[in-house]
């Protein structure tokens, strides 16, 4: 009975070291969060409420890139970003599902638009995205009051 005690106890223990040794990646609170778009294109921001548009960078960071989703009113997307300190941006891997629905404008253009979106600006509650060619995604973050 002792034997079987301590057996267990020593796995405990190596269980209670084994987790205790995984640090998680820290998160960037300002940018790792639900971004509401508010403003893209020549779609209005009640286009953009309606549809529900908004990117998820919510997920822990993989090698030092987010991976992260986005929905615009259809199906369900996902991306690679990494988002350096001077500014810059990577958008890459652009997926989603495939359902068809019955006005895709907003999610097909967002698709054309989002993997050229190579700088980014955090200015208190807003995320903007640009590109090389001066377009824009504007963001709101979810949780701001």
């Amino acid at each position: 009975m002792k034997k079987i005690i301590i057996s267990f106890l020593v796995v405990f223990t190596f269980g209670l070291f084994w987790n205790c040794s995984t640090i998680p990646s820290e998160k960037n609170h300002n940018l790792q969060r639900k971004w509401m778009l508010v403003s893209f294109s020549n779609f209005t921001k009640e286009q953009l409420i309606k549809s529900k548009a908004a990117i998820s960078l919510t997920a822990e960071k993989e090698s030092g890139k987010i991976p992260g989703s986005a929905f615009m009113g259809c199906n369900r997307m996902f991306f690679t970003s990494d988002f350096k300190d001077n500014g810059k941006v990577k958008i890459s891997g652009l997926g989603g599902t495939m359902m068809a629905c019955s006005n895709m404008e907003l999610e097909n253009s967002f698709a054309q638009s989002f993997e050229n979106m190579t700088h980014y600006l955090i200015r208190g509650h807003e995320l903007i995205l640009s590109d090389e060619k001066g377009n824009e995604m504007k963001f709101i973050a979810a949780d701001w009051d």
